[in-house]
């Protein structure tokens, strides 16, 4: 066994996670201060930007069909000591996305117009979201394949990077938004409009210095031939993993597409809240991703290398943490939400629908956890079309359902539409759960052995 096998098997959770949770807070971070921002200038802007990131949000997760095969395929290889093989798949990646982006690129900047109209949004809160997706979207190409360097990264351990990178990501970030809304040194306000062009700025960046990080770290220079020749074996092991797993988080999107549509039913002020609250979840959902994306990089190598008990263990344990964190909280956003949202607006009628929605974030998000650990874990041991069957049945058949139920139907408003999402994760994280307890890696070759 040599040195590389046992530095990639050895790595602690803790040495992968803490990094990846500063980033993640930090990338959140930056959403709920751009919303923050937004405020300020105007509420209309916050409810058409939001809408808009939704639609942002499904085009990026088709360029994580590739990173979630990558992180996956890669860890595999690390944990089984097929350096080379991992090395190769790094490329493929790298190459694949990029064609992928410009693809969506152009469906964006054509649609995005046509996208917008399923949200039934009109007059200026439409204007605000048009111009935000029709300007972002010109960087989707960029963060396509930063994704992949990203997951690329990530798989091999160095998280510290990614969080580097972050850190001063979200510096051009904040520095952009607060002149686009505020103005500096005869700087005209720009709005929407120049948030969207420090976004573009700040994905040229990231993309720059992720190619510097990989070069450095893993010494892989890409090249034009990674864009032209794609590997048909890799492609196809990473969509054969890629596409399952992140079909889960597609149908995710569209399912909230549809019941955003739902709230815009309920009118204006549910549409902002929702977005408020949406940010203020953040500060409980984070550390179960955090800790979930860490956990899925072990679970890789340990599958990898064929240390099925640790995998069961490993899985357990990070559960355990995620539910007593997610359960702590949830419940300081629940008693301190009054003052929470009345940092973003002063609108008596968006905190009057906020406040009692506040309460089923404690719902929601233990189950959150559950399904964020266990699902990402079972997509790393092979495990890839479970979570998207159980998936779909749960966001269409309760979530969606449910939502309309309780949130039109019933009259609850936007506190029904978070009740009825609340009901869908626990349900997948019970299946989860019974799902990971039966170790589905014992019945799967996830690893091909050389010359098998």
């Amino acid at each position: 066994m040599s040195v590389e096998n046992n530095k990639y098997q050895d790595q602690s959770l803790f040495s992968i996670t803490w990094p990846l949770f500063i980033e993640i807070s930090l990338h959140m971070s930056v959403g709920i201060l751009a919303t923050l921002i937004l405020s300020g200038y105007s509420d209309n802007a916050v409810a058409g930007v939001g809408v808009a990131n939704q639609i942002m949000n499904i085009f990026i997760l088709v360029f994580n069909v590739t990173a979630i095969g990558a992180t996956i395929l890669i860890g595999q290889n690390l944990g089984a000591n097929q350096i080379k093989k991992a090395r190769s798949i790094a490329r493929s990646a790298f190459g694949l996305n990029f064609w992928i982006g410009i693809g969506m690129t152009i469906v964006v900047v054509l649609f995005g117009g046509v996208f917008l109209k399923f949200y039934g949004l009109s007059g200026e809160i439409y204007d605000f979201a048009y111009t935000y997706l029709a300007v972002t979207g010109l960087s989707l190409c960029i963060e396509a394949v930063a994704l992949a360097l990203s997951a690329v990264l990530r798989s091999y351990g160095h998280t510290r990077e990614t969080m580097f990178v972050t850190i001063i990501m979200n510096i051009i970030s904040i520095t952009g938004f607060f002149i686009a809304i505020n103005g500096l040194f005869g700087i005209p306000v720009t709005g929407v409009v120049g948030v969207s062009v420090t976004i573009i700025a700040a994905r040229i960046f990231l993309l720059l210095a992720l190619l510097y990080f990989v070069y450095k770290r893993l010494a892989i220079k890409y090249r034009l031939s990674d864009i032209l020749k794609i590997d048909k074996t890799n492609t196809k092991n990473l969509m054969g993993i890629g596409i399952p797993s992140a079909g889960e988080q597609l149908s995710y999107q569209f399912s909230q597409v549809v019941i955003t549509s739902f709230v815009a039913i309920v009118g204006d002020a549910a549409l902002a809240a929702r977005v408020y609250i949406l940010n203020i979840s953040m500060f409980c959902f984070m550390f179960s991703m955090a800790i979930s994306q860490g956990t899925q990089i072990l679970v890789a190598r340990y599958v990898g290398a064929k240390m099925y008990e640790k995998t069961l263990k490993r899985g357990l344990k990070t559960l355990r943490i995620a539910l007593i964190v997610a359960i702590v909280i949830s419940f300081i956003i629940a008693f301190t939400g009054e003052n929470l949202i009345g940092v973003f607006t002063n609108d008596p009628a968006i905190i009057a629908v906020a406040i009692p929605v506040l309460w089923a974030i404690v719902f929601i998000e233990p189950g959150r956890a559950v399904n964020m650990v266990l699902m990402g874990s079972l997509k790393s041991v092979g495990d890839v079309r479970f979570p998207v069957v159980i998936g779909i049945i749960s966001m269409w058949g309760l979530a969606v359902a449910l939502s309309y139920v309780f949130g039109i139907t019933l009259g609850l408003g936007l506190l029904g539409v978070w009740l009825a999402q609340g009901v869908d994760e626990w349900f997948r994280g019970v299946f989860a759960y019974r799902r990971w307890k039966s170790q589905p890696w014992l019945k799967k070759k996830v690893v091909r052995e050389s010359g098998a």
